[in-house]
């Protein structure tokens, strides 16, 4: 038995007849014609309103209605007129920007124009990956009233969900987790500040994701160093203020904390230069989703509050290529900045070299006698065309870094973020590194903390702490792997160290075992070190800092011998310190706090959470309860 069905698609898939014109200009005739007698007065009129029905659909009528159309559809003229309507509805399809159709999507301005500029090498390097992608529409579609008004301002800053599936492509640089220290053997530890808080942010975000943040993200000290903490500011010309204190070990008794604290004096802003910007913003494909390109755009308008008359912002985007989108303005022209904001759009590959190299010109152009200039970098770390090697940025970005240009990096979105990259360019850069995962954080960074991103107060600024063996057995340094310094270099005022920015402060801890200490874990050698008489005095340790002010080639030195009683009365401050330390030890997987568990380190975050008048400490513990809720379903 013949199916129906089969007998269509033969017929479909047969030569249609040559189409007449006089049958089809007859048959036009008659459809309008048929058309006017059907629905000429019924247009006029206005009809009764059916009366309401429930009616089921039986597989009876279903059947009969098919066999009806197929029987309708088979013969030939009918098959010319179906192949007609299925070829003119696909035109209609396939037609774009129809302008009879209603937009799906918000009109917005045509993108600014930009100078193109060309680069051989990218080319050159990697001509697979310069292939455009289509330019994405980031502008959503209107919201009605009610749904607008169900979002809370709570709701408007949350991070925005990513997919599970997308967080495998992220890139963390791995790196050995420092160990402990024998005194006797190796008494000094050398280290270069930070106050990059990246790797906090991006716990943040993974935790509201639903996912524990991969270990190699967290990085304890910036996990510290996230949180503003009640340190005194410096009395003098000095351009920060350093405490030291020694306080017991929360996760074991017979250890103590070592706690170095350094905060930055904030400048008027009547004493500070001209600031002269550069906003170097990935527009590449990556950059579409609403986590990304959006909120960045977002981040830079906030900034502009916090920024002076006299100062001056150019933008410069790079996707395929490179390209300027808004040569250097003086902030008082604010419509201009926000207006080229608003038009830039996501699409195409990463040239992250040749927006660097763009961006970097332009800077050099806007800076001024006595004027700084900094780049920054707004981006998912995709840089996939250009520069080759990391060695070979880093040269780059030190090079320009030289030249009187800074360069700071702002991280947005997952999936494809590259960590390790961002973390290489701010730290040859002069700058800091953040990731941006919500317009609250954007706030925190460019507006809270505006002046400690944009003004640097002391730059190379380095930490060496010599224990005397005498008091001292074993030490740890907590966190700061990435920052390790040989002891040579602490002298040497060649070699890059951290930058301190205006208000920051600098928080680093060593968990340290005194030489008659139950936790000791080695012994004393039977023969001694081999290096002589040691001090007999009951000093802990001796502090040393070297910096630079901003324009000096030769460093100052700061030095504080460390009693056993050391205290500078900032207990709660400590101690909340010492709670994120110890629960970046657990979130990294390493073992050194023993029995000690989240409960522990919430316990202790609670009852040192202070005034909190931000909420960035009652926040904390509220991720390590997600973190509990995580571990448990693993």
């Amino acid at each position: 038995m013949t199916d129906p069905l089969d007998t269509v698609l033969e017929e479909l898939q047969s030569q249609a007849p040559a189409p007449s014109a006089d049958a089809l200009a007859s048959a036009h005739a008659a459809a309008l014609t048929r058309f006017d007698e059907e629905f000429s007065q019924a247009g006029q009129e206005t009809p009764s309103a059916p009366r309401p029905m429930i009616r089921s659909t039986s597989r009876f009528d279903l059947i009969q209605g098919a066999k009806a159309m197929i029987d309708r559809l088979t013969t030939r003229p009918a098959m010319i007129a179906t192949g007609g309507l299925c070829a003119t509805a696909m035109a209609l399809i396939l037609l774009p920007n129809d302008p009879l159709q209603p937009s799906l999507t918000r009109q917005v301005s045509p993108p600014v124009p930009q100078e193109r500029l060309e680069f051989e090498s990218d080319a050159a390097i990697a001509p697979d990956l310069l292939m455009e992608e289509p330019m994405v529409e980031l502008a959503p579609a209107p919201m009605s009233r009610a749904m607008t008004g169900a979002i809370s301002e709570r709701a408007q800053i949350a991070p925005i969900p990513q997919s599970l599936s997308e967080t495998g492509r992220d890139q963390f640089a791995s790196f050995e987790r420092g160990g402990l220290q024998i005194v006797s053997e190796n008494p000094v530890s050398t280290f270069s500040v930070d106050v990059d808080t990246a790797s906090y942010s991006w716990m943040r975000q993974s935790l509201m994701n639903g996912r524990l943040p991969d270990p190699a993200s967290v990085r304890i000290e910036e996990l510290v160093n996230y949180f503003d903490y009640a340190y005194p500011g410096p009395t003098g010309d000095e351009p920060f203020a350093t405490h030291i204190s020694v306080a017991p070990t929360p996760w074991n008794s017979d250890t103590r904390l070592l706690h170095i604290a350094l905060q930055g004096a904030v400048p008027a802003v009547q004493e500070r230069a001209p600031l002269n910007l550069v906003f170097l913003i990935d527009t590449s494909g990556s950059m579409q989703e609403a986590d990304k390109l959006p909120l960045l755009i977002q981040s830079f308008r906030l900034l502009l509050d916090t920024l002076e008359p006299e100062d001056e912002v150019a933008i410069v985007t790079y996707a395929g290529s490179a390209g300027i989108a808004l040569n250097p303005t003086s902030v008082t022209d604010l419509a201009s900045i926000e207006a080229a904001l608003t038009r830039l759009r996501a699409g195409g590959s990463t040239a992250g070299h040749a927006g660097l190299t763009e961006a970097y010109k332009l800077a050099d152009q806007m800076r001024g006698d006595g004027e700084g200039a900094r780049v920054i970098l707004a981006t998912d770390g995709d840089f996939n065309v250009g520069i080759s090697g990391t060695d070979a940025l880093e040269d780059y970005i030190a090079r320009a870094r030289e030249g009187g240009t800074d360069l700071s990096v702002l991280g947005f979105g997952q999936g494809n973020y590259n960590d390790a990259l961002m973390q290489t360019l701010a730290q040859n850069g002069n700058g800091i590194a953040a990731y941006i995962d919500s317009v609250a954080e954007a706030r925190r960074v460019l507006v809270d903390r505006a002046a400690g991103a944009l003004i640097t107060i002391a730059q190379d600024v380095k930490v060496q702490v010599e224990f005397n063996p005498a008091t001292v057995a074993e030490y740890r340094l907590i966190g700061y792997e990435t920052r390790a310094l040989a002891r040579e270099d602490f002298n040497n005022d060649r070699v890059d160290a951290g930058e301190i920015g205006a208000g920051h402060a600098v928080t680093a801890l060593y968990e340290i075992t005194p030489a008659d200490s139950a936790a000791r874990l080695t012994g004393p050698l039977r023969y001694g070190d081999g290096a002589g008489p040691v001090s007999t005095s009951d000093e802990l340790a001796f502090v040393q800092l070297r910096y630079k002010l901003p324009g000096e080639a030769e460093s100052r030195l700061i030095s504080t011998p460390v009693l056993p009683g050391a205290d500078a009365g900032l207990e709660g401050e400590v101690a909340f310190a010492a709670a994120v330390a110890g629960s970046g030890a657990l979130l990294s997987g390493q073992s050194w706090t023993g029995d000690w568990t989240y409960d522990d380190a919430i316990a202790l975050a609670n009852a040192t959470r202070g005034e909190d008048l931000m909420g960035a400490r009652s926040e904390f513990v509220q991720l390590m309860r997600t973190v509990q809720t995580l571990d448990n379903l693993q």
